[in-house]
């Protein structure tokens, strides 16, 4: 089983709208890769390890496939739709990081 995580660095001009990317875009995302797509979750920053600092990061969302393979081919057919959905609601450039879950 596979990760795909999504994170919206935080910044003080930092734009996002959780509302549309929690129920619009993941919407759109799930619609897309179909079956495939195992589970997920949207996380929104609440702080950090330091008490009064802000979050690193705006949000997230954790996306699980069986495979990275299953991930490309799902995800790649509908890459230019799902990205182009992007300044509908931030203006963050999103880090992608796939990892493998090992336990």
């Amino acid at each position: 089983m596979i990760r795909v995580s999504v994170f919206y660095p935080n910044s003080p001009d930092a734009s996002f709208n959780l509302d549309y990317y929690a129920n619009q875009h993941m919407q759109l995302v799930s619609d897309r890769v179909g079956s495939a797509l195992k589970g997920a979750e949207v996380d929104s920053g609440l702080g950090s390890a330091v008490p009064g600092e802000p979050a690193p990061f705006v949000a997230a969302a954790h996306l699980l496939f069986d495979s990275i393979e299953d991930f490309q081919s799902a995800f790649g057919a509908h890459a230019e739709e799902i990205m182009g959905d992007i300044p509908n609601y931030t203006t963050i450039e999103p880090v992608i990081q796939i990892s493998e879950i090992v336990g």
